[in-house]
This record gives structure tokens, C-alpha cells and sequence, in this order.
């Protein structure tokens, strides 16, 4: 996720708040995987489903690393994917994985994992989501 341009993952962060025109912009500047991420941590089966279809798996296991699924957790770590253990891990408050991303200049990603975490305090949520 890192490789991303700040703005857009700014962008991306701003989902989270009131982001219809976020969303529009990601979709307009040909981030289609980033605006179904939004969708799917915000719940969206289609939008997993849409993940996967598109070989997003990496995203859809981050959804689910988010939620706490250890085996989400577990998938991200054999494919070599620990920045995203770390952004899960900063979104459900591990201040170590806040220090880690902030000592290694992941700045944006702390501010994404911010953003994730107050509207998810903000929700009520639903436990039917599709496994993964």
C-alpha cells in the first residue's frame, strides 16, 4: 500500500469520513481496488467479492486482518505482507504497531489506520460478512 502517492492515499483515508467525492476520485483516477477496500472494511460483501474476483487478495486479507481474523492474519504474513499486519494492528490500537509505522516514516499510514479506526468506533457492525 505503500507504494501508493500520498494524495491518494489521503484520498483513501478520507472514505472514511464523509467520502462520496473520495470515493469518486479514486474511481475516476483509476484506483477501483482502493475504493472497494473502503467498501468492503465499511462492510460491503460485493466489494470483497469484487476483491477477489480481481485478485485483490492481499486487500480482502487486510479486511479481514482488520476484523481480527487470525487466519487473514496468518495469510498476510506467509505472502509476505507484515506492513499490512502492522496497518490491521494499528487500526484496532496497538500502539506498537502505531510506534513502528511512525518511526518508519509510514506517516500516511498511521493517519489511514486513524481514519479506519474512528469510523469503525463509530459503527455498529455486521458479523454476516463473507469469510475469508
Amino acid at each position: 500500500m505503500h507504494q501508493y502517492p500520498n494524495k491518494t492515499l489521503l484520498a483513501f483515508a478520507e472514505t472514511f469520513g464523509d467520502g462520496d467525492q473520495f470515493q469518486r476520485w479514486l474511481l475516476s483516477n483509476r484506483f477501483p481496488e482502493l475504493a472497494a477496500l473502503s467498501n468492503a472494511i465499511r462492510g460491503s460483501e460485493e466489494a470483497m467479492v469484487w476483491l477477489m474476483k480481481n485478485r485483490y487478495f492481499a486487500f480482502a486479507a487486510l479486511d479481514g486482518a482488520i476484523d481480527g481474523k487470525m487466519q487473514a492474519r496468518a495469510w498476510l504474513m506467509k505472502n509476505d505482507f507484515p506492513l499490512f499486519v502492522c496497518l490491521a494492528d494499528a487500526v484496532n490500537g496497538d500502539k506498537k504497531a502505531m510506534r513502528w509505522l511512525d518511526d518508519h516514516q509510514f506517516q500516511m499510514l498511521l493517519y489511514v489506520a486513524g481514519k479506519i479506526r474512528a469510523f469503525r468506533d463509530n459503527q455498529t457492525y455486521d458479523y454476516h460478512k463473507i469469510h475469508f
